[in-house]
């Protein structure tokens, strides 16, 4: 393979490892019955936790520990407002993103008298240095978020498909009245499962932070919101949203080298920034047409 290629590669999945940690959180939101539009506050949320926990510690690995934790403490309050207190779940998940915005730009005026970004943080160091692209892209295999959102894209379909616990999971997002009779606790079971969305939507945030070597206010810029598209293209199935993420990915690397090839063409860069946003809505458009399913947004009154 040739070194440009490699290096689109590299950027393709560097690119790729949020917006597919996002959507498998999505998937799982989703299967258990409850719609998670919060996706893009989550990636915030622990994007922030992440930076912060590591720069106090000078470990990366305690960061990407605050960042499941503060992931996983967000997306279950967001099932706690849904499923005990009736709020409604695209309520919820709106506030919910309200909350890591203007909570990260608040905290980041607090701790670091910034509004803007926080101090640098080092993150994994894995693979060689050097900007060749074998240098890259191995850098980007040996991540250990990256390596640990790949590991969770394998295990997500797995996990719901044949064990217990994902049995459940998708009996309460298909059936909650069935399954509520045959003895499946729907409301603990869809706690539990957005608890595990805003874990697996964190390491995507915690991986954000960490390539950026900081937190940048509204640094999520969208991808929550493009997750939840490829959730919707690939009727909830995590490797079909993968491949999706996938495809954004590659485009928003694609966006990046011709908008380095435009560069003093002002125009067709601004033009060239829209490809993947354009590709999302084309994509929602052939989901929609295709009926594809998109999960069960009311709570069961149980």
């Amino acid at each position: 393979m040739s070194p440009p290629a490699l290096v689109m590669l590299a950027e393709t999945l560097r690119i790729t490892a949020p917006y597919a940690c996002a959507a498998l959180g999505g998937v799982w939101a989703e299967r258990s019955g409850v719609v998670q539009i919060g996706l893009e506050g989550v990636l915030l949320a622990s994007a922030f936790a992440a930076v912060a926990v590591a720069h106090a510690t000078g470990a990366a690995a305690a960061g990407l520990a605050a960042a499941i934790a503060a992931g996983a403490a967000l997306s279950l309050g967001h099932a706690l407002l849904v499923e005990r207190a009736g709020v409604h779940a695209v309520i919820s998940g709106i506030a919910l993103n309200l909350l890591a915005y203007a909570g990260t730009r608040l905290l980041l005026r607090g701790l670091y008298d910034s509004a803007t970004s926080s101090p640098a943080v080092d993150g994994f160091r894995a693979g060689p240095t050097g900007n060749s692209g074998a240098a890259l892209l191995a850098r980007v295999l040996l991540d250990p978020v990256a390596l640990a959102a790949a590991l969770a894209v394998a295990a997500t379909p797995l996990a719901l498909a044949r064990t217990r616990f994902g049995l459940r999971v998708r009996a309460a997002g298909e059936a909650p009245v069935a399954a509520a009779a045959a003895g499946v606790p729907v409301t603990r079971v869809r706690c539990a499962a957005l608890a595990i969305s805003g874990a697996l939507c964190a390491l995507g945030g915690a991986h954000l932070a960490f390539d950026q070597h900081r937190f940048d206010a509204g640094m999520s810029n969208g991808r929550g919101f493009i997750a939840l598209a490829a959730v919707v293209v690939s009727g909830l199935r995590a490797g079909r949203a993968a491949l999706a993420c996938l495809l954004f990915g590659a485009l928003e690397a694609l966006q990046i080298a011709l908008q380095s090839a435009a560069r003093g063409a002002s125009r067709a860069g601004d033009l060239v920034q829209l490809l993947p946003y354009v590709a999302t809505l084309v994509a929602l458009g052939l989901a929609a047409r295709r009926g594809a399913p998109r999960g069960e947004e009311q709570r069961a009154d149980l």
